[in-house]
């Protein structure tokens, strides 16, 4: 019964404050910048739990940079910061004096990157102080690799640490859902260690804390985040034109990211010529910088997938029907949210043009050679997509 041990205070205390910081979190659904819409309440509270798994994983189950482990950050059933439906992101703690290895089989998603970052001023860390990417690093034939995480020069793969070196991340990105494999890989820290089980009260009290303030820290930041765009819809704008926090961007490309609001009667249109890249991708969510649910409905596509036109031409359109055109990007039941798309290693950054008009007007507004796309292969398009997402998640 309580009392029987000494801690039960301190643990009943501990538990008590995350619940009660976990409250005091939801204020964030009931803001003035939050859509009042339905969908948009639920989602905002739909994030905020799927978001404390994550923040225990941080501060709780995966914080010892002796024993860190590769876990992923993101799925279909867990999202934050616009997260890329492309992408597979893994990581782990590190301390930047000591040496890591990571090893296995690299997989051949279409872009792959590893990064290490300092500890900063966001929930998710500061600068990045060294990455690799692709090419960068060296495979042997079979699909094998190893690479050294350290302040020590290595040879081979190797990515220098600052001694406020704090964390790395694995960037996945599939072009090619079906036919790209995935990592398999693992990290360990070098040097003779021995793992010590015993958990404490103390670290339960600490890691409860700390993941109870990363949730409210998190999601209010992106939110805040996003906010910037919302101000100005319709209008692609890279990270750095609104920010100059320093975070773990992906390498090689940064995103141009776009607010819409779409009322049910009317589309929004979105043209741009991709130009030659290693891999570039058109993501799509909802307020809360989620992605829609990517197993089920067309809400991104890709260097791979997307079809272009005849000159080039990519043409995205947002409805609330289908269109019949291919690269429909789907609300999902939602009347605002973001756009972004992404060039990867490309030769150059164009920004695309955005036009908003009346439901009805479209077919007029298009081109009159405009590729379509009819029921069975719209079909076809939506149970390829659960597939990819399976094989790249394992369920």
């Amino acid at each position: 019964m309580f009392g029987d041990n000494p801690n039960d205070a301190l643990l009943q205390s501990s538990w008590n404050e995350f619940c009660d910081q976990l409250k005091n979190a939801g204020e964030l659904i009931f803001r003035d910048t939050t859509p009042a819409h339905d969908i948009d309440r639920a989602k905002g509270l739909r994030l905020l739990a799927r978001n404390v798994s994550l923040a225990l994983q941080f501060h709780l189950d995966n914080n010892d940079p002796d024993f860190p482990e590769l876990l992923h950050y993101f799925d279909p059933i867990r999202k934050q910061g616009g997260d890329n439906p492309d992408a597979l992101y893994v990581g782990a703690p590190v301390n930047g004096k000591h040496t890591y290895r990571i090893s296995g089989q690299r997989g051949n998603a279409r872009y792959f990157a590893v990064t290490v970052l300092e500890d900063g001023n966001t929930p998710w860390g500061g600068a990045v102080v060294g990455n690799l990417i692709d090419s960068e690093i060296e495979v042997d034939e079979e699909g094998n690799f190893e690479i050294i995480v350290g302040p020590d020069e290595h040879a081979g793969n190797w990515i220098k640490t600052t001694p406020g070196s704090w964390r790395l991340t694995i960037r996945q990105f599939f072009a090619d859902w079906e036919n790209e494999q995935p990592m398999v890989a693992r990290i360990d820290r070098l040097g003779e260690l021995e793992h010590d089980p015993v958990l404490t009260s103390q670290q339960v009290q600490q890691g409860l804390q700390d993941s109870a303030a990363w949730i409210r820290d998190s999601t209010w930041y992106w939110a805040d985040m996003l906010d910037k765009w919302q101000a100005q819809p319709n209008n692609f704008l890279s990270y750095r034109q609104l920010d100059d926090n320093a975070i773990d961007a992906t390498p090689g490309g940064e995103p141009l990211i776009c607010y819409w609001r779409v009322p049910q009667d009317e589309v929004l249109v979105v043209r741009v010529t991709p130009p030659k890249a290693s891999y570039w991708a058109v993501e799509f969510g909802n307020y809360w910088w989620e992605s829609m649910d990517y197993r089920y409905r067309l809400c991104s596509t890709n260097c791979h997938h997307a079809v272009l036109e005849g000159n080039g031409e990519l043409i995205l359109v947002v409805a609330h029907d289908d269109p019949g055109l291919p690269n429909w990007l789907d609300p999902s039941g939602h009347v605002e949210g973001y756009i972004t798309l992404r060039w990867i290693g490309a030769e150059s950054y164009p920004v695309p043009h955005c036009e908003q008009i009346k439901r009805d007007a479209l077919s007029a507004h298009l081109p009159r050679d405009v590729e379509t796309i009819g029921h069975q292969e719209r079909q076809a398009q939506l149970t390829a997509r659960r597939r990819g997402v399976t094989k790249r998640f394992g369920y």
